[in-house]
């Protein structure tokens, strides 16, 4: 069977899932609604971003936030990630120590340094990235996950830093790489220290790559913009995209004010930047382990009949 055969029974399959889940459930769900006016904000119930409707909390994590609905495909944080991809009990973190420095002094109705904190007491994180190695059914692989609930997931000197880090212990001990992004860009409170992470990060992509010939897998959600997709985010020796997601350099405002012209309507989806060939796959997030997995096969398959030995 063909990769792309394996994929397309993958989605078929998936479908099917999606269609028959737990009927009881939803009924239940559907007669609560009609019994009691909602609450949203009393963390049992939550809103669809997509179709509006209201999810149970419960079961929508269960479905690994997707809308049973609509199929839409929530945010989730970083740790949820891990959890999504990583074996349990196999996660070890690295550079769980590293802060940011408020080298510009900046401050506009907040200063940096107050931001950091406020963000770093919101999430349990030193910065909005968390990197480590783990295995996934049971390859060993390095593995950085972007949280866009710290100041919207931003790339910073930190942020650049950790990654760099994780780039090269991965080229040091020939291992895989994934990183999932989630981000709007560079991080403008650091100036010209966020953007030259973009260049820190592309230069150790390029030893990885193209001197190690080791594979790096982006992942790209919702949302995936700025200096992260015009850098590492791009660079992918295969470039998965979860459904609809939103996928740009300038944002669609920024575009129509600069061109005095309205753009295609889903112009900035994972659906249209497939249909034009800058990403690989789309992978609904209940599949995506297991078709890395799949192509960790075929990748370590292809390294032993090459050089007649495993890389991991």
């Amino acid at each position: 069977m063909s990769l792309m055969n394996w994929f397309e029974d993958k989605r078929r399959f998936g479908g099917l899932i999606g269609a028959s889940i737990e009927k009881a459930t939803k009924e239940y769900i559907l007669s609560e609604r009609k019994k009691l006016k909602v609450n949203t904000t009393n963390g049992l119930w939550t809103r669809c971003d997509n179709c509006e409707n209201i999810l149970y909390v419960r079961f929508l994590k269960q479905n690994k936030s997707i809308c049973e609905e609509c199929g839409y495909h929530l945010q989730i944080n970083s740790t949820e990630r891990i959890e999504l991809l990583i074996d349990r009990g196999t996660w070890q973190p690295m550079d769980e120590d590293m802060v940011a420095r408020d080298v510009l002094k900046f401050s506009d109705e907040d200063s940096y340094k107050s931001r950091v904190v406020f963000y770093q007491k919101r999430t349990g994180l030193t910065d909005a990235i968390q990197t480590g190695i783990g295995k996934l059914n049971k390859t060993l692989i390095a593995l950085g996950v972007m949280e866009f609930q710290f100041m919207g997931g931003s790339m910073g000197s930190v942020v650049g830093e950790k990654i760099t880090r994780l780039i090269e212990y991965a080229t040091e001990k020939s291992m895989p790489l994934i990183i999932v992004c989630s981000s709007g860009g560079a991080r403008m409170q650091e100036g010209t220290l966020s953007l030259m992470q973009m260049a820190k990060i592309s230069s150790a992509l390029q030893i990885h790559q193209s001197k190690k010939k080791l594979l790096y897998i982006a992942i790209l959600t919702y949302p995936t913009t700025g200096g992260v997709t015009a850098s590492f985010g791009m660079l992918g020796d295969i470039i998965i995209a979860e459904p609809k997601a939103y996928i740009a350099f300038a944002g669609k405002r920024v575009i129509e004010q600069t061109l005095r012209q309205k753009i295609p309507y889903g112009f900035q989806v994972a659906e249209s930047l497939f249909d034009h060939g800058l990403l690989d796959l789309i992978v609904p997030r209940n599949l995506l382990k297991g078709v890395l997995s799949k192509i960790f096969e075929l990748y370590c398959l292809a390294c032993y009949k090459e050089h007649n030995s495993f890389f991991f």
